[in-house]
């Protein structure tokens, strides 16, 4: 399971939000061979005099939180951040200094997902890759 939030700034994330759901998409696939149809996206937007960051971003810095059973080992990680880094800066010229991903890992028992605990839901995909 995965629901990701994307936070940036609302001038610069929303005009953008289909590309970038797209690329992330694309790459959770890719790295964690995450169903194609399943999509959980929530598009976090801030006003540009609420957004701090640190002295060398931009307004177009994004940040992406994972949240995802536990499971994945580090090298498939690692694969999904490369494969996020590159495809924000040939699509979107969105620098490496411009986007953070965090992956927030929790056993399967602590979601509850379709009226069962996330340990005993039948899945259609792998989480130990």
């Amino acid at each position: 399971m995965g629901q990701i939030k994307i936070f940036g700034i609302k001038n610069e994330l929303h005009q953008i939000r289909e590309t970038v759901s797209t690329i992330i998409q694309e790459c959770m696939f890719e790295a964690f061979e995450y169903p194609k149809e399943k999509k959980a996206h929530r598009f976090i937007y801030i006003e540009e005099d609420s957004f701090y960051y640190f002295e060398g971003r931009t307004t177009k810095h994004t940040i992406i939180e994972i949240n995802a059973f536990e499971g994945r080992s580090i090298e498939a990680k690692k694969k999904l951040y490369q494969f996020l880094f590159e495809k924000f800066e040939n699509q979107l010229q969105i620098t490496p200094m411009d986007l953070e991903i965090t992956i927030f890992e929790t056993p399967k028992h602590n979601w509850g997902i379709r009226g069962k605990s996330g340990d005993e839901l039948s899945l259609n995909y792998k989480v130990n890759i």
